[in-house]
């Protein structure tokens, strides 16, 4: 860890009550330098190579192994494991900065953060945490996390991949999906059912090395955006792993994994929030240099709406973010404020997107500008970690708890 993530790390005792007004010169001093810090690593490292990365879907080593060193590969997990031991609201800052210099990065950073690294270090007994922890934090390699199947997305408890008992092993069998970072993963978490017929009661979390016996992946995924980042699936044929790598106890896996994606809608917010403002930035700065009739299309009163438009969405979701992590941090039930953090930011940033297109006009439209990646990119953040409908259904549910009306 370098003296400058050592400076990241101190003052987190200090309450988020010092937030007087939801503004980056209103966060904590630990905060303001974190994202001091990511913006410049994503200015100079990462927005120059972005489109490339996209263009030939290269994942970026070199730059997660810079992030590792500066403490943002284990951001939420205890130092006594390498990691950073910041809080919710400073990956939220960390993961918009890296999105905001590349999509796709910003994916490897959120994903790796929110569903492995902290997964393991929150669930995790001591003996997991030392083999599943060192090299995962530092930017030496990833974990990944797989969940999502063939037949089984928005209906998590449906899912068929099995784990029968056998001995002092569990034999998995099955295919998973959508699988993020499982090229250049070295482990898995991996949800499967020891009884279908206790549906999500019999979901239990696994913990697998990888390469490993038995364990396979499908294709690369041809994404239409988010290209830094490899998408596959995970196929698992008697796949013999230990009882002592059971994350968590036999049963809880799905408890597990709602809780974690509770916290990794944070992170995809973040991520759309960074996605968001690269596509502001950029509609602002083709439409100050635009001469149309005489005068920069900046000041145009069309153009002055868009805009208008575009930063109020995208503050309102900036907001309901920090809200969300914040809560999470004062160990306050989030769950919605996640989901609306979700619903906003990713709804945000394809707003967002698509305006900073319409301003560029047909300049928006070629690859030779980064407008049509961003509105590429942002398109994922409304689909994966549950998609909009889901989010919206999270959010009326609990809004009609807590209101009462469902009770009388």
């Amino acid at each position: 860890m370098t003296s400058l993530a050592a400076r990241l790390r101190v003052s987190l005792g200090v309450p988020h009550t010092i937030i007087k007004s939801f503004s980056y010169s209103s966060l904590p001093e630990t905060h303001q330098i974190l994202q001091k810090t990511c913006r410049e690593f994503a200015e100079k490292e990462l927005k120059p190579i972005a489109s490339q990365l996209d263009k030939e879907h290269l994942f970026p080593k070199e730059q997660i192994k810079q992030m590792g060193n500066l403490g943002l590969m284990g951001i939420n997990v205890s130092e006594e494991y390498g990691g950073a031991g910041l809080d919710t609201l400073a990956l939220s800052i960390a993961v918009e900065e890296i999105a905001r210099g590349c999509g796709g990065t910003g994916t490897i950073v959120s994903v790796h953060n929110c569903l492995y690294a902290n997964l393991v270090d929150r669930v995790g007994v001591k003996e997991q945490k030392d083999k599943f922890l060192p090299g995962f934090t530092d930017g030496t390699t990833l974990g990944c996390f797989a969940l999502s199947e063939p037949g089984s997305g928005s209906d998590a408890g449906a899912l068929t991949t099995t784990a029968r008992l056998d001995g002092d092993h569990w034999i998995l069998n099955g295919t998973k999906s959508w699988v993020t970072s499982g090229y250049e993963a070295s482990a898995a978490v991996v949800l499967a059912t020891v009884d279908k017929k206790k549906k999500h009661k019999g979901i239990t979390a696994f913990l697998i090395p990888m390469p490993y016996p038995g364990l396979s992946l499908g294709k690369k995924e041809d994404k239409m955006g988010i290209r830094a980042s490899s998408t596959c699936n995970l196929i698992l044929e008697d796949v013999k792993v230990p009882r002592e790598n059971i994350l968590g106890e036999v049963g809880e896996g799905f408890k597990i994994a709602m809780t974690q994606l509770d916290g990794a809608r944070i992170g995809i917010s973040s991520q759309a929030l960074g996605i968001a403002q690269a596509a502001l930035d950029c509609a602002m700065d083709y439409a100050s240099k635009r001469i149309a009739f005489g005068t920069p299309i900046i000041k145009f009163n069309a153009v002055q709406e868009r805009l208008a438009n575009m930063a109020t969405r995208l503050e309102t979701a900036r907001l309901l973010t920090w809200r969300a992590a914040i809560m999470k941090d004062n160990g306050q039930k989030f769950t919605k404020a996640s989901s609306m953090a979700k619903l906003a930011a990713s709804e945000a940033a394809t707003f967002v997107a698509h305006n900073c297109m319409q301003i560029m006009g047909g300049m928006g439209y070629v690859t030779d500008l980064p407008a049509e990646r961003h509105y590429r990119d942002a398109r994922i953040t409304e689909i994966y970690a549950g998609i909009t409908d889901i989010q919206k259904l999270v959010i009326a549910n609990a809004t009609v708890k807590e209101s009462g009306v469902a009770s009388n």
